[in-house]
C-alpha cells in the first residue's frame, strides 16, 4: 500500500513538471501495487489526465471510467471523461457526463460553458447532416463507396446513417439516390465492420420510415409520406441476400439479424403480422437453405460460425409471430416439402443437407422440427448416417440426434437403436470435434428422464462416468444435460478444479458455451421451473399404474443448500458477473433468464447475500432485471429485493446504480406477482427509502406510491406491515406529504386507524409515519381529527402503551398537535385524559430505558404551559 502511494506521489511530481511519459509509468506501477479501491480510483483519474495531455483520448476515457466505477460522483473523473469523449466525437455521451458535473456543482462556470458548447455542437451536427444533403453531398458519398477502400466506405455509410436517423423524408430520398441494391452489395462484402455499419444504416432507415425513432426532426415531420413500397423493397432485398452465394458470411448474418429485428411484431397486441407472412412466402425456403448448409462440403454458402444459429432464431421469431392454425400449418407444410425435396438415397450430400435443416428447425421452432423427425424413416436415416464412413455424415447425424433427443419418445428410440453407434464413434474416431459431439449426444440421452429418478435411461453409475469424460474433454454441453442427474451435479460441485475450469469458460464469446454453462449452473442449484404435483393426482396415477415422477434423494433441500455454498466458495458470482457483461449477441434472453434463476437460488439464504454483494453480484443483477424475458426480469428483480432488504444500498449497488434498483423493485408490486415477491420488494424499498431523500423522490417518480398504499390494506399481516414500514420511511418526502394533504381520500384515515391495531410492529410503523406527517405539515394535525371519530381514543392508547417505541411516537404526535398553531385543538387535548397521562409520565423519575418517553412528555407539558393551558407544577424538571 505504501509503495502505491509513493508511486502515485512520484507520478504527480512528473505530471506537474510536464513529463507525462514518466508520470504514466509511475501511475501504471502504482495501479499494479494498489489494493485500496479509493486510492486506485485517484490513480486512474490522474493517469487519465496524462493521456488527455498526450491526446490519447481512448485511454483517457477508459481510465476515467474506472475511477467513476468506484465513485459515480467523482467530478474530476467525470469531466476528464467528458473531455476525452468530446474529442472522440461521442458528443451525446460527453454531454451526459458534463450534465452530471453541473448537477453536482451547479455554479461551476467551466461546466456550464461546456454544457452550452456541447448542446450547440449536437444541434449543429444535425444541421450539418441537412447541409450535406442540400449541398449535393449524397452523390459524393456514393463516389466514396465506389472507391472500394474500406475506410472510405465506412465513413460514407456512417455519414448516411446519421443523415437518415430520425428524418423520414431524408431517409426516403437517400434510398432512391443510393439504391437498395447498392446498399445490399456493400453489406455483402467480406468485412465485418462494413457489414455492421451497413446493417445499422438499414436499421436507421427502417426506424425513420416506420416512426420507430420518436425524435423530432423538423419541418419534414408534417409531411405525409407513404413509405410502404420502400419498406417492401428493402424486405425483398434482404430475403434475397439470405441465400445468395455472392453474400459473405458477415453480410448474411446482418441480413438475418435485420429480418429477426424488423419482421415479427414488436407488440403481440398488434394484429398486423403481414411482414411475417410475406417473409414466409418469399423467404422461408431461403432461410431453411442456410440451416441446411454443411460447411465441410464443397459449393456451400459463405457463413460464419453463428450464421446457422441466427437463422434458427429468425425461424423461431417468425413462427411465434403467427396467429392461427392455418398460418402455422402453412409454415410446417413449406418446411416438410423442402426437407422431402432434398432427401435422395442416391445423393448423400443432398440427404445430409435435409437432416441438417431438421437440426436447424429443432434449434428454432421445435414443434416443427419435432414433427419432421416423426416422419417415417427420418429417425432411422439419422441412426444409419452414424454408421457412415464419412466423418461429415457422422457429424451431421450426431448433431441431429442431439437436438432430436429432447423428447422422451425420440430418446427411447435412439437409446434402443443408436447408443451403441455413438459409443462406437466416440471410441474409434480420431476427429476431436466428432468425439466431443458424440459424447454430448450420449450425455443428452443419459439425461433424457430429466430430474425424474425413476426414469434413468442408463445403468446405475453410467451418467457419472460420462460426466467424468466430459470434464476431461470439457464438453460443457454434455455436462449441461448430465447435471439433470443429482449424482452427477453433487459430484461435480465437489470438484473445485472442474468448477474453476467451467468458470473460465464463462469468459467465452461462443453463445452455445455460455448457454451450456448457464444450464449447468441452473441444474446444480435446482432452480429450473418445477411443476407442482398434487397429492391427489399422484394417488390417481398409482391407482391407474401410471409412472409417477420420483425425486432423487440428492435433490432435497439440504443437498441443494450444500451445493449452493460450494458454488459460492468456488467463485460463482464472479463468473456470473462476467457472463452478464457479455455482448448482447452472445447473451440471449433465455440465457439471461437462466442467470437470473441462478442468482435467485444463490440469494435464498440471508447469510450468503453478503458474499454476493462483496463479489459484485448486486450490480450484475441490475441489467438482468431490466432486459430479457418477463420470467427472467422477475427472478432478477426478486434477487435484488432480497439483497436490497438487508444490505447497505451504497455498498450493494455502488454509485448511480442504486437508482436503477428502484424500477425492478416497483415491478414486483404488481398483482400478478406472488406474495413473497410483494413482501420482499416492499422491504427492499423500505431500506432504500430510509437511505436518502433522492432515493425517496426516485421511488415516487417510479409511481410506486399507489401500489404501496394498496398493500397497506392487505389482509396478509406481514405484507401489510412491510407496506406501512415503507410508507413510514417515505413520508418525509414532500411529494408524499402532499398526497396526505389532498382532500377526498382515506390515506390519512388509514394511517390513524392502523395506529390502533394490536400488532406492535404495525403500530410502531404507523405511529412513526403519523408522527413525521404531523411534524412536517401542521394542517394534518387538524385533518386527523376529522378523518375518524376514534382519533382521540387511538392517541390515548398510543400514549399508554407499555412498549416505549410506540409510546414515544404517540407523545410526539401529541406535541405536534399542541405545536400546530390550532388553539382549539390544543385546548381539547388538555381537557381530556391525555393531560393526566402526560403528567404521570412527566413526573416519573429519570429512567435510561424510557428516557425518550419521559422527556417527550415533559416537552408536551412545557408547551401546554407556554400556551397557557395548564399552570406550572412542582416536580417537573
Amino acid at each position: 500500500m505504501g509503495d502505491s502511494i509513493q508511486l502515485k506521489d512520484e507520478g504527480n511530481q512528473h505530471f506537474q513538471s510536464g513529463d507525462t511519459d514518466k508520470a504514466i509509468e509511475c501511475y501504471s506501477k502504482a495501479i499494479k501495487a494498489c489494493k485500496d479501491k479509493k486510492v486506485l480510483a485517484v490513480i486512474y483519474r490522474n493517469r487519465s489526465a496524462c493521456y488527455i495531455k498526450q491526446e490519447n483520448f481512448s485511454n483517457a476515457a477508459s481510465d476515467a471510467s474506472k475511477a467513476i466505477d468506484v465513485d459515480a460522483a467523482d467530478i474530476k473523473a467525470l469531466y476528464r471523461r467528458c473531455q476525452a469523449l468530446e474529442k472522440l466525437g461521442k458528443l451525446d455521451l460527453a454531454f451526459k457526463d458534463v450534465q452530471r458535473c453541473a448537477t453536482i456543482e451547479p455554479k461551476n462556470k467551466t461546466f456550464l460553458e461546456t454544457l452550452r458548447r456541447l448542446r450547440a455542437d449536437i444541434q449543429s451536427k444535425d444541421a450539418g447532416a441537412e447541409r450535406i444533403f442540400e449541398n449535393n453531398g449524397v452523390p459524393l458519398l456514393i463516389n466514396m463507396m465506389e472507391t472500394g477502400k474500406p475506410e472510405m466506405i465506412l465513413a460514407a455509410v456512417r455519414t448516411l446513417s446519421g443523415m437518415c436517423t430520425g428524418h423520414k423524408a431524408r431517409a426516403m430520398a437517400i434510398i432512391h439516390m443510393v439504391g437498395v441494391d447498392k446498399m445490399c452489395s456493400i453489406m455483402a462484402v467480406d468485412n465485418e465492420e462494413i457489414a455492421l455499419a451497413t446493417c445499422n444504416l438499414f436499421q436507421c432507415i427502417n426506424d425513420s420510415l416506420t416512426a420507430a425513432d420518436k425524435r423530432e426532426y423538423g419541418k419534414a415531420e408534417a409531411l405525409v409520406l407513404d413509405s410502404s413500397k420502400d419498406l417492401k423493397t428493402i424486405l425483398l432485398a434482404l430475403v434475397e441476400m439470405v441465400a445468395s452465394k455472392k453474400v459473405s458470411g458477415h453480410g448474411r448474418d446482418q441480413a438475418l439479424n435485420l429480418l429477426s429485428n424488423n419482421v415479427p411484431r414488436k407488440n403481440i397486441k398488434h394484429s398486423d403480422n403481414s411482414k411475417s407472412l410475406f417473409t414466409i412466402d418469399h423467404g422461408l425456403k431461403k432461410i431453411l437453405k442456410v440451416c441446411g448448409q454443411v460447411p465441410e462440403l464443397p459449393d456451400q454458402l459463405p457463413m460464419t460460425e453463428n450464421t446457422q444459429l441466427i437463422a434458427s432464431v429468425v425461424l423461431t421469431k417468425i413462427y411465434d409471430d403467427l396467429t392461427c392454425d392455418p398460418e402455422r400449418n402453412n409454415f410446417r407444410d413449406i418446411c416438410d416439402e423442402y426437407v422431402k425435396s432434398k432427401i435422395d438415397p442416391n445423393d448423400m450430400d443432398r440427404t445430409i443437407h435435409a437432416i441438417n435443416t431438421i437440426s436447424g428447425l429443432l434449434q428454432g421452432p421445435f414443434d416443427v422440427g419435432n414433427a419432421l423427425v416423426g416422419r417415417q424413416g427420418i429417425m432411422e436415416m439419422m441412426v444409419a448416417l452414424c454408421g457412415s464412413e464419412r466423418e461429415v455424415d457422422q457429424m451431421v447425424a450426431i448433431e441431429a440426434l442431439i437436438h432430436a433427443a429432447s423428447k422422451m419418445s425420440r430418446a427411447s428410440f435412439i437409446i434402443t437403436n443408436g447408443v451403441s453407434l455413438l459409443k462406437d464413434i466416440y471410441k474409434k474416431t480420431t476427429n476431436e470435434k466428432i468425439k466431443i459431439r458424440s459424447l454430448v449426444g450420449l450425455c443428452k440421452l443419459g439425461s433424457a428422464g430429466g430430474d425424474d429418478y425413476g426414469l434413468r435411461q442408463f445403468a446405475e453409475g453410467s451418467t457419472e462416468k460420462l460426466a467424468k469424460q466430459c470434464r476431461k474433454k470439457w464438453a460443457i454441453e454434455g455436462l449441461a444435460y448430465l447435471t439433470n442427474d443429482a449424482d452427477v451435479k453433487d459430484d461435480f460441485v465437489e470438484d473445485e478444479v472442474a468448477l474453476k475450469a467451467m468458470f473460465e469458460l464463462a469468459k467465452s464469446t461462443d453463445k452455445t458455451i455460455i448457454y451450456s454453462v448457464a444450464c449447468t449452473l441452473v441444474n446444480c442449484t435446482n432452480c429450473y421451473e418445477k411443476k407442482d404435483v398434487l397429492p391427489e393426482l399422484v394417488q390417481l396415477a398409482k391407482f391407474s399404474k401410471q409412472h409417477v415422477p420420483e425425486q432423487h434423494p440428492k435433490d432435497k433441500k439440504d443437498f441443494i443448500e450444500k451445493r449452493v455454498k460450494r458454488l459460492l466458495k468456488a467463485g460463482i458470482i464472479s463468473a456470473l458477473a462476467v457472463m452478464v457483461k457479455a455482448d448482447s449477441t452472445i447473451l440471449t434472453n433465455h440465457t439471461k433468464e437462466m442467470l437470473a434463476r441462478v442468482f435467485l437460488a444463490l440469494s435464498l439464504d440471508p447469510k450468503d447475500r453478503g458474499t454476493i454483494v462483496a463479489q459484485g453480484g448486486g450490480k450484475a443483477l441490475i441489467p438482468l432485471a431490466l432486459e430479457g424475458t418477463e420470467a427472467g426480469k422477475t427472478k432478477a428483480s426478486h434477487a435484488i429485493a432480497k439483497i436490497a432488504a438487508i444490505s447497505n444500498p451504497e455498498i450493494a449497488f455502488p454509485g448511480e446504480r442504486v437508482y436503477e434498483v428502484v424500477r425492478p423493485l416497483v415491478s414486483l408490486l404488481q398483482t400478478d406477482k406472488d406474495g413473497l415477491q410483494n413482501f420482499e420488494a416492499l422491504r427492499g424499498l423500505t431500506n432504500l427509502a430510509g437511505f436518502s431523500n433522492k432515493l425517496r423522490v426516485k421511488i415516487v417518480k417510479e409511481k410506486a406510491l399507489p401500489e404501496i398504499e394498496n398493500y397497506m390494506f392487505e389482509d396478509h399481516d406481514q405484507i401489510r406491515q412491510a407496506a406501512v414500514e415503507c410508507m413510514c420511511n417515505l413520508v418525509s418526502c414532500k411529494e408524499v406529504q402532499d398526497r396526505y394533504l389532498e382532500d377526498g381520500n382515506d390515506k390519512l384515515k388509514l394511517i390513524v386507524l392502523l395506529c390502533g391495531e394490536d400488532d406492535e410492529d404495525l403500530q410502531i410503523a404507523a405511529a412513526g409515519a403519523l408522527a413525521m406527517l404531523t411534524s412536517s405539515e401542521k394542517k394534518l394535525c387538524h385533518k386527523m381529527t376529522l378523518v375518524t371519530t376514534q382519533w382521540l381514543e387511538i392517541l390515548q392508547r398510543l400514549c399508554l402503551q407499555t412498549n416505549p417505541s410506540i409510546q414515544h411516537r404517540g407523545i410526539v404526535i401529541v406535541y405536534n398537535m399542541l405545536n400546530s398553531d390550532n388553539a382549539e385543538l390544543a385546548k381539547k387535548l388538555m381537557e381530556c385524559e391525555l393531560l393526566e397521562i402526560l403528567s404521570v409520565i412527566g413526573k416519573a423519575e429519570d429512567n435510561p430505558k424510557k428516557q425518550d418517553v419521559i422527556d417527550a412528555a415533559r416537552t408536551c407539558l412545557v408547551k401546554a404551559m407556554d400556551l397557557g393551558l395548564i399552570k406550572p407544577f412542582t416536580g417537573l424538571s
